[in-house]
């Protein structure tokens, strides 16, 4: 907007002196055309009333009345106020009093551009440049735009008549060069930008000529000329500022080339300012061409020797060695960690579990440590030296962890409860033994240890994010807002000021949460608010298509491009989507009741008495929202006083508000599967790497019945991982639905036949499941896979399903806490029939046996007494505690 100020500024600057205003066919005589300069001033310092008195005084003179361009300019201010129908009517009668307006055009697009049409904002800047083809601000506007919309041949034809227009502006070089590196045509660039090298001045240290030189050898290096990449480099050394990016380059192109000995000097030197850098000491081996472990090690025991306090050389070589030097080595590097107390040392020798041999060896060396301590203060069983009592308590602190591991979460349990007797002010024991219980399946204990930590130390921001983290993890929203309400802007509700923030990690998990709880629209919510976040993210671009070739940050900035057209492969974006399209699909399924939003089962099957009960809760429940939502407008009073204070000086806001998102309304959506697809799209383009991706879109195309789609779904599946078990489920439900339906026309059934991979050709989804099952009869998920398929296919064999499911040999791999709280959600939840529902309560009295603590096995009643007995104790310890300060 400040642009295209300057450019109106200097525009009518030009036509006062000209005495003549063009094209317009109304000419404003001095008095009127000073009121229109100062317009646009108070446009530029945001004094959008006293904007709107001034176009008041020009179109209220019956001379002017119709002057298209004041039309326009008072339209884009009634934008700026949020007042968008009036906005887009004052310029369109603006444009139509004066349609030879490049003015007009131009704030027509910008009124487009505001509204993210920018496709439409292009054709407005065009329409501008008929009646101005010259002007230098559109230009530039439309190329913002065409990189913006990656319109890359027409970006390079914008650039192109800019060069023109300005060859001496140093923008206009570089825009131009990186239209056609854009375009992959890296000889044009590299000419432009060679030309254009030339043409500047050679300081003896200049970063802006050293960015250039730096974009430039990027640019070499993409057309695929190493050895020129590596020459140019060489020649320009001196005028490279950033000169660890240069010797890492330089020492990439030399690996390449196979130049050997002088990329290994280069790397030397690099290991001198940075010994603690992995990658380093990777590129080292691959100079000294080490392939063998002894090669391997002499490297490292090299720079132990040299750097004897870097922890990388004595950390990197336990993953290769085997045998008595793996052994010695990481007894050496354990017992060093130990002495000194590194929490994090089991997240660091955590890579070497992957190993059963020495996953095998800590276990063994660790118990050996510990019993070496109790009995006689030293690692060592001969009693010297002598340990400090510390050690002992980090011995503890890393064994809790590796039990916590391999599942064992009675002795993790135990040993964190020794060592917070040991030391009862350590917080990383109470954060450990919330894991464990996390890990348990009791989400609420943990939320308590975790809420004990947090007390310890209130300033400690890390512990207070975990803390609130467990408590959405446990379906507690509220206490979570309040946590983070510890550190975020006084006067704003917390929720408001995270979303404000950006903050995905909690929006993501606030939304498990409403899903986990039924509250459909409070979690597609809290989804729509991270995709806009995508797209907040995506719109920030333009702040620095301008800046960054400004600044000549010009390899940051072609990161950044192609950053932004990967951004929804994010895992953030990944992890909501699944959650946005998995409620939507469930409301496909079961469509709330208009009664009650937030009841999950058939109110038909309950009895009289207990559907009272129900509308009874969903009375007092709509009555507690009704208190919350005017609780939440007098913050919002509140919030806006705040904001008007803060902002005294601004009389109007700069942007309108955006549209608010209403749970009530998103849970009941008029199709819930395109709502779904709108989430899909994304990943289907950018994240078709990721199983996960063509397992949901199968389910959204099952549900529409598109049966080719669906085939395509499969086929990217099984590129992608042919072995995952839910996708056997879909291959077996495809089969099913081209069997049974009868909606597939017969043409239709003859591409579905042809276009079959090879493995499914001929075969019924019985048959498939039949070879499924017993190609993986030891692992409990595939067989809870195959007894959901038959369920679904073959209602008569439902008792066999049910059976299939439930089992709970030892011998069954991956027979863990998961996959046994999932078939109990499946039974619960109906998957099986009225036999399945039949079967929980003794599913979960067999599985309460095998995972004692997991909060899902437990009876109602047992988990309302413990909780009794957790406040009877703390009421009493409270009690005490008054009584001892009376």
């Amino acid at each position: 907007k400040l642009i295209l100020l300057d450019s109106l500024l200097q525009e009518n600057r030009t036509q006062t002196e000209l005495g003549t205003i063009m094209p317009s066919n109304v000419t404003l005589p001095p008095k009127e055309n000073a009121l229109f300069k100062r317009i646009l001033k108070c446009y530029e310092q945001k004094q959008y009333k006293n904007g709107l008195k001034f176009a008041k005084q020009i179109l209220t003179n019956p001379k002017f009345s119709e002057h298209g361009e004041t039309q326009a300019m008072k339209g884009l201010i009634l934008n700026c106020l949020g007042r968008k129908e009036e906005a887009y009517d004052h310029v369109r009668r603006g444009l139509t009093n004066d349609l030879k307006s490049h003015v007009c055009w131009h704030v027509y697009g910008l009124l487009q551009r505001s509204d993210k049409k920018y496709a439409e904002a292009i054709k407005c800047y065009r329409n501008a440049l008929k009646w101005d083809k010259d002007n230098i601000q559109i230009l530039r506007d439309l190329s913002l735009l065409q990189i913006q919309m990656r319109d890359l041949e027409g970006y390079k034809e914008t650039r192109h008549q800019l060069f023109q227009l300005r060859p001496t502006q140093r923008a206009s070089w570089i825009g131009f060069a990186m239209s056609y590196h854009l375009m992959e045509d890296f000889e044009m660039a590299l000419k432009i930008l060679e030309e254009f090298r030339k043409t500047q001045k050679k300081p003896t240290y200049d970063y802006e000529y050293s960015e250039l030189l730096l974009y430039q050898n990027m640019v070499i290096r993409e057309s695929g000329d190493v050895d020129a990449a590596l020459s140019h480099l060489e020649l320009y050394e001196q005028a490279i500022c950033d000169k660890i990016t240069f010797k890492e380059t330089k020492g990439r192109y030399l690996l390449q080339l196979g130049r050997l000995k002088e990329a290994e000097s280069l790397y030397v030197e690099l290991l001198k300012r940075n010994p603690e850098n992995h990658e380093y000491y990777k590129q080292l081996e691959v100079a000294r061409e080490a392939n063998t472990s002894e090669e391997k090690l002499a490297i490292y025991v090299e720079y132990q020797e040299k750097f004897p306090r870097a922890q990388a050389p004595k950390r990197l070589p336990l993953n290769f060695l085997t045998g008595a030097e793996l052994e010695t080595r990481l007894s050496t590097y354990i017992r060093a960690a130990l002495r000194k107390g590194v929490p994090p040392l089991f997240v660091d020798l955590r890579p070497l579990y992957l190993v059963p041999e020495k996953f095998q060896l800590i276990e063994t060396l660790l118990t050996s440590f510990l019993d070496n301590q109790l009995k006689v203060s030293s690692f060592e069983s001969s009693g010297s030296p002598q340990e400090s009592p510390t050690s002992l308590l980090w011995t503890y602190y890393f064994l809790s962890q590796h039990y916590d591991y391999k599942s064992d979460y009675q002795g993790a349990l135990d040993l964190v409860n020794t060592a917070i007797e040991h030391t009862p002010t350590l917080i990383e024991l109470f954060t450990l033994k919330g894991k464990i219980y996390k890990h348990a399946g009791d989400p609420e204990e943990a939320v308590k240890w975790l809420d004990e930590a947090q007390s310890m130390d209130t300033a400690d921001r890390y512990i207070n994010c975990k803390a609130a983290k467990y408590m959405l993890r446990a379906n507690k929203v509220a206490e979570a807002e309040a946590m983070c309400g510890k550190f975020t802007r006084e006067g704003v509700p917390a929720m408001d000021n995270l979303n404000e923030m950006q903050c995905m990690w909690f929006q993501s998990e606030c939304a498990l949460a409403y899903q986990r709880l039924g509250q459909f629209g409070e979690s597609l919510k809290k989804c729509s608010e991270i995709d806009r976040h995508f797209t907040e993210i995506i719109e920030d671009q333009f702040d620095f298509h301008t800046y960054c070739m400004r600044k000549m940050t010009l390899k940051a900035y072609v990161d950044l491009l192609r950053l932004e057209n990967q951004l929804r492969s994010h895992k953030f974006y990944e992890k909501t989507a699944a959650v946005a399209i998995k409620t939507y699909i469930r409301l496909h399924d079961k469509p709330l009741q208009e009664a009650d939003s937030n009841n999950d089962k058939n109110c038909d099957e309950l009895d009289p008495s207990e559907l009272k009960k129900r509308k009874n809760k969903a009375k007092k429940a709509k009555r507690k929202a009704e208190q919350e939502k005017a609780m939440a407008e007098q913050d919002k009073k509140r919030k806006e006083l705040h904001n008007k204070n803060k902002k005294k000086n601004e009389e109007e806001l700069d942007s309108p508000a955006k549209d608010e998102l209403i749970p009530e309304k998103l849970e009941r959506p008029e199709e819930p599967l395109e709502e779904a697809a709108k989430f899909l799209t994304p990943l289907l383009t950018l994240a078709t790497n990721n199983i996960n991706t063509h397992l949901l879109a199968f389910e959204i195309y099952l549900r529409k019945g598109k049966v080719l789609l669906m085939l395509r779904s499969i086929k990217q599946g099984l590129v992608v991982d042919p072995t995952n078990y839910q996708l056997q489920s879909c291959i077996g439900r495809f089969l099913h639905f081209v069997a049974t339906s009868s909606t597939i026309p017969d043409e239709l059934k003859k591409v579905l036949r042809s276009s079959l991979p090879p493995a499914l050709e001929g075969k019924t989804c019985s048959e498939l499941n039949t070879d499924f099952l017993a190609k993986h009869k030891e692992e409990l998920p595939a067989q809870v896979i195959g007894a959901r398929v038959l369920a679904a296919v073959e209602p008569k064999r439902m008792e066999e399903a049910v059976k299939m499911a439930t089992q709970l040999d030892p011998s069954l791999i991956n027979r863990n806490l998961e996959t046994c709280r999932e078939v109990l959600e499946l039974l619960n939840q109906g998957d099986f029939g009225v036999l399945g529902k039949n079967s929980a309560e003794k599913y979960k009295e067999a599985c309460r046996e095998i995972f004692p603590i997991a909060k899902c096995f437990k009876n109602s009643l047992v988990v309302v007494s413990e909780k009794e007995v957790t406040n009877n104790l703390s009421n009493h310890t409270s009690s005490q505690e008054r009584d001892i300060e009376s």
